[in-house]
């Protein structure tokens, strides 16, 4: 049996949802309107899966994760939330919520994602997981972003450019010129280019650290 608490405070809303999840065969549910009322009631051993909405009246569904993680770490807190702002998301997945679903997910999908967060997963939904990617990929250093080559693969170019042929490359490193080829194949892959001129004029506006 999965035990699920729904804090949510829209009556229409928290009816509904816990109308879905309890015609569920091994699903059973109870709401609580406010986040006081979840942290004086949801304990570890009584819930295995919290639906979180963000926006309570008093204290915040962001606020009651943190308090009910740290509590309870291994309680798994899903938010369902009309909120998309990337605060919020990065807020919520500090406090502790190992899901981010939006209210508006089908019921098929909302179930989906609670036997997916039962079985270890962690259920985003899509728009979420772009925008966790977007910010990602903001924070990643710009090294790592612009510079795709492995190191041997810089070694290789660099080499190619100062004018050395395959056969020398090969000697330099001491590989085979079989594994060049390989390696200029793959540098023309990843820069997006057709020639050694192209690559190596690429390579020069790339950083090298």
């Amino acid at each position: 049996m999965v035990r699920i608490a729904i804090v949510e405070d829209n009556a229409e809303l928290s009816a509904g949802l816990n109308f879905i999840l309890s015609s569920v065969k091994d699903f059973s549910c109870k709401v609580f309107p406010t986040a006081e009322s979840a942290v004086n009631a949801i304990t570890g051993n009584d819930y295995d899966v919290v639906l979180m909405d963000i926006k309570l009246p008093g204290m915040s569904g962001i606020e009651c994760t943190k308090i009910l993680k740290e509590k309870y770490p291994q309680l798994k807190i899903m938010m369902c939330t009309i909120f998309e702002e990337n605060e919020k998301i990065f807020r919520a997945i500090a406090a502790g919520a190992s899901g981010y679903i939006l209210k508006r997910t089908e019921p098929q999908l909302l179930i989906q994602s609670i036997n997916e967060l039962m079985n270890g997963g962690a259920p985003i939904s899509s728009i979420i997981a772009q925008k966790v990617l977007s910010v990602f990929r903001q924070m990643m250093p710009q090294n790592l972003l612009e510079n795709p080559l492995s190191e041997r693969e810089q070694e290789v170019l660099n080499l190619l450019s100062i004018g050395c042929s395959n056969k020398e490359v090969a000697e330099r490193l001491s590989i085979s010129m079989a594994t060049v080829k390989t390696h200029v194949y793959n540098i023309y892959q990843k820069l997006h280019v057709n020639s050694r001129v192209e690559a190596i004029n690429k390579f020069k506006t790339q950083p090298k650290g």
